[in-house]
C-alpha cells in the first residue's frame, strides 16, 4: 500500500507540473506604461494654416500617453515646401517623437534625399519641429551634384538648400567627370 500512495504522490507531482508561460515582455525603451495607441502601416499628415508640410509613414508606431512620446519603426517622412510640392524625403529604421514639442529623432540608417538629388546619410538626427531644421551630432556625409562633404555635426533646413557641418573630416569638389 505505502508503494502505491509514493507512485500515487509521483503522479500526482508530475502530472501537476506547472507549465510556465512567460509573458510577452515588452521591448521597447518606455519602461512602465503599456502604449495607449499601436498601429501598423501608419500614414500621420501634418499641416500648418491649413498647408500640408509632411507625411509621415511608419511600418508600427506606439504612442505613449503619460511620458508623451510616440516611438516608431521603419519610417518614411516626406517634407513639402510652401508649394506644397514633395521636396525632401527622410527614411530610417526606428524613430521618436516627442509629444510635446513635435520634435522627430530619426535613427539607424538615416538617409535623406531632396529633389536636387543631394543625399544627406548618418545614424542619428533630429529634426525641430519649431525653426524646421535638421540637426546631428554624429558623423554625416552628404553627396551633391557638385560635392561630396563627411564630418561630425550638422545643420540644415529640412529641404537640404543651406547645409553646415561642423567638423570637416572629408571634402571633395566633383568635376564634370566625377558627377553622377
Amino acid at each position: 500500500m505505502k508503494i502505491f500512495f509514493y507512485f500515487f504522490i509521483i503522479l500526482l507531482l508530475v502530472a501537476c507540473k506547472e507549465e510556465k508561460v512567460k509573458p510577452k515582455i515588452e521591448n521597447s525603451p518606455v519602461e512602465g506604461e503599456i502604449p495607449i495607441h499601436e498601429s501598423w502601416n501608419s500614414k500621420v499628415i501634418f499641416s500648418r494654416d491649413g498647408k500640408l508640410k509632411a507625411i509621415l509613414y511608419a511600418n508600427h508606431l506606439k504612442k505613449y500617453e503619460l511620458q508623451k512620446v510616440t516611438l516608431l519603426e521603419g519610417i518614411k517622412v516626406d517634407f513639402y515646401n510652401n508649394n506644397q510640392q514633395k521636396v525632401t524625403t527622410l527614411t530610417a529604421k526606428f524613430g521618436k517623437v516627442d509629444d510635446t514639442t513635435l520634435d522627430m529623432f530619426a535613427m539607424d540608417s538615416v538617409v535623406a534625399v531632396n529633389d536636387s538629388g543631394t543625399v544627406l546619410s548618418t545614424d542619428e538626427l533630429m529634426w525641430r519641429n519649431k525653426d524646421q531644421k535638421i540637426l546631428s551630432d554624429k558623423f554625416v556625409s552628404i553627396k551633391s551634384k557638385d560635392e561630396i562633404i563627411e564630418g561630425y555635426g550638422f545643420e540644415s533646413d529640412q529641404h537640404l538648400n543651406n547645409y553646415v557641418i561642423y567638423h570637416i573630416t572629408y571634402s571633395a569638389v566633383l568635376t564634370n567627370n566625377r558627377k553622377k
